[in-house]
């Protein structure tokens, strides 16, 4: 039978186009209303604020994340080489912010390790250009905000100066200078995407390559923390292979470890660790989780505090975090212009895991979010705070499970989180004066158990599919032995060089009968398949493009037998000798043992099959090479006067075929060549026998 196609109304571009334009550019006060509303969700869904429904569940799961974010913005400050003060802006603008520009209702955004590292790498670098020593024990800052060196004033001052700061602006101040460009790059990075439509990006980076950089950047971030752990004084390492320098430097100074910090480590990564499995353990009985960072962090502040770990032992603390806010500044456009290319990778990972997170929420809690409305959020979260010394954020998978298993309904639980923020900026920040950094860094190694743990579920993941097992390790060594951006970008190359790869060599098959139906199934995969007589049914699983031609042809011989090409070559030799046998006049000669054997060799081969059917159900598109393929075995197999029929073709692969004139000019034999299943060619090559 012949299914007729629908008939499509052709629209030309043009119009489209301009029908968009106009679209767009109009203006209307309900298209002004609809865009505010829409750029700003807070005035769509505050105002249908069910307060007595909602209002204990936000409370109770905003205080909850603001007590363990507190802590946790202290600690991420060491991994982004900047003052505690400047984590705790961060974590209170990206609440305030997400929560008038957000549409997921339980993602926590704010600052996340992983970004707190990327943005660390840069601004250690920048600092070693700049001149300044990233040792944590260099020459302090002056009261005028110049840095006192007792060597070399003048070096500083001429870098400084280079890089377009004044000479006054100390290590403090230029780090926060090219966090906050960093930052401000970054957002500016993720409006535009937003504008142009570019979340189709974050498609680009696979389950497998997310979870492979995370756990490459868990392991460098594990690096950066030993030193604190047992308090000896090594330079921090930068570029490329950081992981290995790091560590060696480590063992060369062991001996100088501050058995204060020591015992100090052990004893708080025994208690959260212990306080982690607990929680994890009994996380149904309890109604929200146990606030342990904050309570290790009060104990070893007060025990510090009381003990003069600093002075008597010589344990570094976290000094002094002063109160209040700083006045606002502009991001320095000349700092943007030297960071502009690593915020990109920068913006790329923030968006992805803030939009994978916000799908998964709204997948669990039956509502829906925009995905671009969520690169807006996130860019915002990012240009704005930028303006008042804070660096970059996104959403944290951790805080994210945190909040919504205590009782999290809508955004609002974002501005308690700022709040309990603010609190501390406001009164609280001078107290964790005497709080030692080894205290903050087992803080930052506990909360990595998650992307650790991921080394335990490698044999399962190699059992469900080598492949993405490959790829997370080669991105996760990557992001560990070079350097994290550079993982990243390794690890999308090679998930997409794995696709290729698969498709240029899929699988293929011959197709045998399904006894007593007609459906067919791999005669080597399944039992009790019959064959078709004078048949052979050959299935490959890819498209049909220029990178795998030549594999679908030399699996196409092998699987048949028959080579047509050499078959046709074969019989020419044999017809040209038989003709040379006819013209001697010595047909003895000709009979002899010599001749004999010469002709026996060119015996053209017995073929067992009249018909190839080429199942395309598994061939989503065609090129023209593709094109040109088919209708080169059309040709060197009708010259074995072997038909070749097709089933299974999708729209696309038909209209191909169509426009490439494999069915003739007017088409008139595409019901003898084209079957819209396997067993309808079957039955037709039985009957033309």
């Amino acid at each position: 039978f012949l299914m007729e196609r629908k008939t499509r109304v052709k629209t030309s571009r043009k119009e489209i186009v301009l029908a968009k334009l106009r679209k767009s550019c109009s203006c209307s006060p309900r298209k002004l209303k609809n865009f505010v509303m829409d750029f700003l969700p807070v005035l769509r869904w505050l105002p249908k604020y069910q307060c007595k429904e909602y209002i204990w569940g936000d409370i109770m799961s905003g205080l909850v994340i603001g007590i363990i974010l507190v802590p946790q913005a202290i600690a991420y400050s060491l991994l982004a080489g900047l003052k505690p003060i400047y984590s705790l802006y961060t974590s209170f603008f990206a609440n305030i912010i997400y929560f008038l520009m957000g549409t997921s209702r339980h993602v926590s955004v704010g600052i996340f390790s992983l970004i707190s590292l990327m943005v660390g790498q840069v601004v250690d670098r920048e600092l070693i250009l700049a001149g300044f020593d990233l040792n944590d024990d260099a020459p302090p800052v002056l009261g005028d905000g110049s840095l006192q060196s007792d060597g070399q004033p003048n070096t500083t001052a001429f870098n400084l100066t280079a890089a377009g700061m004044s000479a006054a602006c100390g290590k403090e101040c230029y780090a926060i200078g090219i966090a906050t460009a960093l930052t401000f790059v970054a957002g500016v990075y993720q409006v535009l995407m937003g504008v142009f439509r570019l979340g189709f990006v974050s498609m680009y980076l696979s389950e497998s390559v997310l979870d492979g950089f995370a756990t490459g950047a868990s392991l460098t971030i594990l690096t950066a923390q030993v030193k604190y752990l047992i308090g000896i004084k090594i330079p921090r390492s930068q570029g490329h292979g950081m992981l290995v320098i790091t560590w060696i430097n480590i063992f060369r100074n062991i001996s100088q470890a501050n058995i204060c910090d020591v015992i100090t480590s052990a004893i708080c990564i025994v208690v959260l660790v212990a306080a982690k499995e607990l929680g994890d353990r009994y996380k149904h009985k309890l109604k929200f989780p146990l606030p342990t960072e904050l309570v290790v962090i009060v104990v070893a502040t007060l025990v510090s505090h009381y003990g003069n770990l600093n002075e008597v032992y010589g344990s570094s603390v976290s000094g002094a975090i002063p109160t209040g806010f700083i006045a606002p500044e502009v991001p320095r456009f000349n700092l943007m212009l030297r960071v502009a290319v690593d915020a990109l990778p920068l913006a790329v990972v923030s968006f992805v895991f803030t939009v994978s997170l916000s799908e998964m929420c709204a997948k669990k809690y039956a509502y829906t979010i925009r995905a671009n409305q969520e690169m807006f959020a996130v860019g915002f979260c990012n240009i704005i705070p930028s303006f008042f010394h804070s660096f970059a954020t996104s959403a944290a998978l951790a805080k994210t499970l945190v909040k919504t298993s205590t009782g999290c309904q809508t955004q609002v639980s974002g501005v308690i989180s700022a709040m309990v923020v603010l609190l501390v900026l406001l009164f609280l920040a001078p107290l964790f004066y005497s709080l030692q950094k080894c205290v903050l860094a087992c803080i930052i190694i506990v909360s990595l158990r998650g992307a650790l743990r991921k080394f335990r579920d490698v044999p399962a993941r190699y059992h469900a599919n080598k492949v993405d097992t490959v790829v997370w390790v080669v991105t996760m060594a990557a992001s560990a032995l070079i350097s994290t951006e550079v993982g990243l970008l390794v690890g999308i190359v090679f998930s997409m060089i794995c696709i290729i790869v698969r498709t240029q060599r899929p699988r293929t098959a011959l197709l045998g009968q399904i006894q007593d139906t007609s459906f067919y199934e791999d005669d080597l995969e399944y039992e009790n398949l019959s064959s078709i007589p004078k048949v052979k049914i050959f299935r490959f699983e890819a498209p049909l493009y220029y990178a795998n031609r030549n594999y679908f042809l030399k699996s196409l011989y092998r699987l048949t037998g028959l080579d047509p090409n050499l078959e046709v070559a074969r019989r020419k030799k044999y017809e040209k000798k038989e003709k040379q046998h006819v013209k001697k006049e010595d047909h003895t000669t000709a009979n002899g043992l010599g001749g004999g054997d010469t002709t026996l060799q060119l015996v053209p081969k017995q073929i067992d099959f009249q018909t190839l059917i080429v199942d395309c159900s598994c061939i989503s598109f065609l090129d023209t090479t593709g094109v040109n393929t088919l209708k080169e075995i059309l040709k060197d197999y009708k010259e074995l006067n072997i038909s070749v029929l097709l089933a299974c073709c999708n729209p696309a692969v038909i209209d191909s075929l169509k426009r490439g004139g494999y069915f003739g000019k007017d088409c008139g034999s595409m019901q003898e060549m084209l079957f819209y299943s396997i067993h309808n060619a079957v039955q037709f090559a039985q009957d033309q026998k």
